[in-house]
């Protein structure tokens, strides 16, 4: 296990509301008068987290490029699921089961918003390659806006293994990709399904094409090429909810 700085307001109260026992401690700018910032300092409080109150340098140089808004907390963050997890997520999920693969997005900030649009979906999983993903860093996690703390990310050793450990339990995949005619809005995405997506510069790759049972596409009529891959999840995520008739 890593510690790591949580940085800004969003993610201090995500850690706070979903893990906090992982919070080692909060530290608050001198003179903060945020009320947001004074109630997360009384929440870390009454969940006998240490608190303490810095100089604002002291929060600049944890906090590094980000924006800390006058408060960060020190969290331990638990090591990335692995394959051997999946069994038990899609036994709990059921029919209902729906996983995210992201496969070569390392940007910190398209894999926060990913999970972001995971959480918000209800998403079983989202799965990454183990040697092509960022993790669970600051940056990661405050983009998330608290989606790292409420779905399971795991990584993969060998995706290829796990899309076809996905299938063997019985979950259809479908894969994104610009040069198909086939629209993700003729697939059918009720049951267990797992929608796999890449990089916007590679996309999926081969072999991560090669396993998935149906490739399709976003249809975009206007002149674009293609979406940012946070865009896209949640295109793809929330029609497969369309279908389910989730409200």
């Amino acid at each position: 296990m890593s510690e790591s700085w949580i940085v800004g307001i969003n993610p201090v109260e995500g850690a706070l509301s979903n893990d906090a026992e992982r919070v080692r401690e909060v530290l608050v700018e001198n003179g903060q008068r945020n009320p947001r910032v004074q109630a997360l300092a009384e929440r870390a409080k009454e969940l006998k987290i240490p608190v303490h109150h810095r100089p604002r340098e002291q929060l600049d140089r944890v906090a590094g490029e980000a924006r800390h808004q006058g408060v960060v907390a020190l969290y331990q963050a638990p090591p990335l699921a692995g394959e051997n997890d999946l069994p038990d997520l899609l036994e709990q999920a059921g029919n209902d089961a729906l996983v995210l693969v992201l496969d070569g997005v390392t940007d910190p900030h398209n894999l926060g918003a990913c999970l972001r649009s995971a959480a918000a979906a209800n998403v079983t999983a989202v799965i990454v390659p183990k040697d092509r993903a960022v993790g669970l860093t600051p940056v990661v996690r405050r983009a998330s806006a608290g989606g790292a703390d409420r779905v399971p990310l795991i990584a993969a050793t060998n995706l290829a293994r796990a899309l076809r450990s996905l299938k063997d339990a019985g979950v259809w995949i479908t894969g994104l990709a610009g040069d198909t005619e086939q629209s993700i809005y003729d697939i059918d995405l009720k049951g267990p399904v797992a929608l796999v997506l890449g990089s916007e510069g590679e996309g999926i790759r081969r072999l991560t094409r090669d396993t998935c049972d149906f490739v399709a596409r976003i249809p975009m009529p206007g002149a674009m090429e293609s979406l940012n891959v946070s865009v896209a999840s949640g295109i793809v995520l929330f029609e497969a909810l369309r279908q389910r008739r989730v409200r």
